[in-house]
Parts: C-alpha cells; sequence; structure tokens
C-alpha cells in the first residue's frame, strides 16, 4: 500500500506527460537479428552444461527423456531399441555432427585395430590436404588441424609408446578441436565439387549463397548446424560410410518405423569388405538425428 501511495503522491506533485509505449520498452529498436542472437545465447548457455562427448548410456535414458512427451516417438524409441543398445550424447552447439562423427570413427579404429583402414584414411587425408592448397587455403589456417586429426589416428593404433585408452580417447575428444579438421574437409569437398553440389545449396539457401558463400557462413565457422550436403561432403572426402537413424514425429501407413539413410561414398572410396563386395561394407559411424541435433548410435 506504501508504493500505492508514493505513487500517488508523486502523480500529483508532477505534471501528467504522456509517454509512447514505444519509448518506454524501446520495440523499435530491437531487431530481429537481436532476438536471434538472445536466443542463440541462451541455446550456448544450455548446451555448455553437457560435455563435448558424454558417456555412453543404455538407450533406455531416451525413453526417459520422453516419458511424459510424444506418444509416437516412445513408439519409435521402442522400435529403436530393438537394433541399437546405447547411445553417446554430444554437446548441442551446432557442431554436433562433425564431433559425434569424429568421435566415433576413431572409436571404431580403437576397437577394430584396423590397419588397412588407418592407411587408407590417411592416404584420403592427405588428398583432403591437397585440395584445399590447391584451392587456395594457406596451410596455416588448416595445418594444425589435420596433424592433430593424424596425431589422434595414430594413438588409438594400440602397440606403441603413444598408444592411449578408450577413457584417454573420451578426455582427448572433448577438446573441441578435435573435431575442427573435419570441417575443412568438408569445405574443401563441396568446393571442389561444387557443380554437384551447387543444386542442393540453392535449394536449402533459396537461390541466395553460392558454394564459396555457404561454405564460408554454414560449413567452416563453428556453431552451424549440418544437413545432408555436410554430410555427404564429409562421407565422400574421407571414403566413410554413415548412417543416419531418424527420431521425429513423422508417420506413415501400417506399423511404426524408424527411417534411416546410409551415406555411401563412391565405391573407389570405401574400405574394403572381407570378401571384397561393397554390398556387405555396414557403415562406420551411426548417428541418431533428432530436429537439430546428432547423437551417436550404438548397434546391438
Amino acid at each position: 500500500m506504501e508504493s500505492q501511495g508514493g505513487l500517488q503522491a508523486d502523480a500529483e506533485s508532477e505534471p501528467k506527460v504522456s509517454i509512447p509505449v514505444s519509448d518506454v520498452y524501446g520495440w523499435e529498436n530491437i531487431r530481429d537479428d537481436d532476438i536471434m542472437q538472445q536466443q542463440s545465447a541462451i541455446r550456448a548457455e544450455e548446451a555448455e552444461k553437457v560435455p563435448f562427448i558424454g558417456d555412453k548410456e543404455p538407450l533406455s535414458v531416451l525413453a526417459a527423456e520422453y516419458e511424459s512427451g510424444s506418444p509416437i516417438l516412445l513408439m519409435k524409441i521402442k522400435v529403436l531399441g530393438e537394433k541399437y543398445g546405447a547411445i553417446r550424447r554430444t554437446r548441442g552447439d551446432g557442431n554436433c555432427f562433425f564431433r559425434g562423427f569424429m568421435f566415433s570413427y576413431l572409436e571404431h579404429i580403437l576397437e577394430s585395430q584396423d590397419q588397412a583402414e588407418v592407411d587408407r584414411i590417411t592416404t584420403n587425408v592427405e588428398k583432403c590436404r591437397e585440395n584445399l592448397q590447391a584451392l587456395g587455403y594457406a596451410d596455416f589456417t588448416f595445418e594444425d588441424f589435420f596433424a592433430l586429426f593424424l596425431e589422434q589416428l595414430e594413438s588409438v593404433v594400440q602397440g606403441k609408446e603413444t598408444s592411449i585408452s578408450h577413457d584417454e580417447l573420451i578426455i582427448r575428444s572433448r577438446d573441441q578441436s578435435v573435431s575442427d579438421y573435419s570441417e575443412f574437409v568438408t569445405s574443401g569437398e563441396i568446393k571442389r565439387r561444387s557443380e554437384f553440389f551447387e543444386p542442393f545449396i540453392l535449394g536449402m539457401t533459396n537461390a541466395t549463397a553460392t558454394v564459396e558463400q555457404f561454405c564460408k557462413s554454414s560449413v567452416e565457422p563453428m556453431g552451424e548446424e549440418s544437413d545432408h550436403v555436410h554430410i555427404i561432403a564429409l562421407s565422400d572426402a574421407l571414403g566413410v560410410p554413415i548412417r543416419v537413424v531418424y527420431l521425429d514425429r513423422s508417420t506413415g501407413a501400417g506399423d511404426v518405423a524408424v527411417n534411416h539413410h546410409d551415406f555411401v561414398p563412391s565405391a573407389g572410396c570405401l574400405p574394403s569388405s572381407s570378401d571384397g563386395s561393397s554390398e556387405t561394407i555396414k557403415p562406420i559411424v551411426t548417428l541418431l538425428y533428432r530436429p537439430g541435433h546428432y547423437d551417436i548410435l550404438y548397434p546391438k
């Protein structure tokens, strides 16, 4: 009551002045860019609460996350559990695809100890480096990232003084710079095959961006969400088959199903299968996609 009395007294002693609402709140000065930046800052703050690479968890944690949510998602998670047993979360800061890919690939090498695959990917990495140089990139802009990836690749091969354990791989993969290598590889591949990727890019940007502009604004910077263009380019450049499993609210006729897409590089870039047949090659990396985010998925 005191505050109301005080306000009344002030109103009686001062002349009444009409102040436009827009002057009080400054709405005319708030732009869409400001709102988007504020929303981005909020998302970034929330994302920082999650490590770059999380611990491996049973798929049941996903069901618990949606326990009070969409029934269709719960049904799809149940279907998902028939083929997949675990999930590893990644930080949702826009770099989740590259980060998830990089960790999953290195984890595959650590567990398989496939020296032939190590030799193959090393050769492809060198081709990617030469491609960036041919495109006019200065060595200092990407060389450290390439060296870091090759160092990580070498370290997961066991039997050497520099070999690391699975726990150490997790610790190292919680360093952001490990995934930056993938962004340069992806950008270089898109530019190298610009005629192939241009129609996809024009469709995504409503014909407002060139290939060069797209790479500068949507591939090379950190924090930009990855789409099918990024996945195709990275898979082709390194010759690594990638499966993306989609968890969304889409429905179709008949039983509930979980869709997936396999991004398979050209035959000449594929890893060798045990019998030499490309049909038997399985994805090396499997990611779970929920709108705007990628996590790592583990088949049973």
